[in-house]
């Protein structure tokens, strides 16, 4: 059951990371409807996608070392992150 909700984990990571990918161009491209983000932002921005794709990884080494609820949170956090993200009020 656990390397099953690790694989789902995985997944969905993977997921969220291209989705990331795919509408960075609204954030960081040369186009009109770009929002020309500054360099703080492309940092953190890149810390997600770095995060999506390790969490996975790393849960399964947590899980393989026998701290399987910990294993299991690491590689759920990036979609918790982004649920919670989705919550946040619009700035405008």
């Amino acid at each position: 059951m656990t390397k099953t909700f690790l694989v789902i984990a995985a997944i969905v990571d993977l997921a969220l990371a291209a989705l990331l990918i795919g509408v960075s161009g609204f954030l960081f491209g040369s186009g009109p409807e770009s929002m020309h983000a500054g360099g703080l932002l492309t940092l953190a921005y890149s810390a997600g996608v770095i995060a999506c794709l390790a969490a996975p990884v790393i849960g399964y080494v947590f899980t393989k070392r026998g701290k399987v609820g910990a294993g299991l949170a690491i590689a759920w956090l990036p979609v918790a992150g982004a649920l919670v993200a989705a919550m946040l009020p619009v700035p405008y």
